[in-house]
């Protein structure tokens, strides 16, 4: 909701004037008991106790440090909201035995902040301290890569490299330089072993023929 222009001219001469006290009120959390633990949706409510019969204002300061005007509860209970409106959707107002009570009916983000209770008697402006309600931060949590481990138990980081044009090129020079070295040195190997297997053919011939003629 949007600042009330008086509301803001009450709350300047809170500083600057000296007819002002504050902690004359006081803020008591009726529900939930642990407002450390408020969830979207959930039913809030919030209560100041004031000695002053001048009604009491419910403001709310937001994250950015702007005020909220909520409603202004009289000494006779009547609740008059933004735009002078007797109800509003969002929050439900009343007095009972001395106490101001307002309702937050589903609490959502946009009414985290501070609220506090303000009163004007005799010229004098009375503050109550300040009630946070916040929803429990949430955090996240960043999914963690696993990385692929060795059977021996240590962790092998795998990169992923763009290859290299001219150790490419170098490469393939030393596969073709390979290939003209070693397939003609295979080659004569080859046909030694082929002679060396002839030669030794023949000379098993010979010997038999030897061997025969002296019989």
């Amino acid at each position: 909701m949007d600042t009330s222009p008086a509301l803001l001219l009450l709350l300047t001469l809170q500083f600057c004037c000296p007819g002002i006290h504050s902690h004359s009120l006081q803020i008591k959390v009726r529900s939930p008991k642990d407002i450390t633990q408020l969830r979207v949706g959930q039913r809030l409510e919030l209560q100041c106790h004031s000695d002053k019969p001048s009604g009491v204002f419910w403001i709310r300061q937001d994250k950015g440090g702007t005020l909220h005007f909520i409603v202004f509860i009289s000494s006779t209970s009547r609740a008059t909201f933004e735009g002078n409106h007797r109800t509003s959707t969002l929050f439900e107002a009343r007095k009972e035995d001395g106490f101001y009570h307002l309702v937050v009916k589903s609490f959502t983000p946009q009414d985290e902040g501070n609220y506090f209770c303000m009163t004007n008697f005799n010229q004098m402006l009375y503050f109550s301290p300040g009630q946070l309600a916040f929803l429990p931060a949430t955090t996240t949590v960043t999914p963690t890569t696993r990385h692929p481990t060795s059977k021996s138990g240590v962790t092998e980081e795998l990169s992923i490299k763009t290859p290299d044009p001219e150790r490419k090129m170098q490469e393939d020079l030393d596969f073709f330089c390979h290939i003209f070295i070693w397939v003609p040195l295979a080659g004569a190997c080859v046909l030694l072993l082929i002679a060396l297997v002839v030669t030794i053919a023949l000379c098993q011939q010979t010997r038999r023929r030897r061997c025969r003629c002296k019989r």
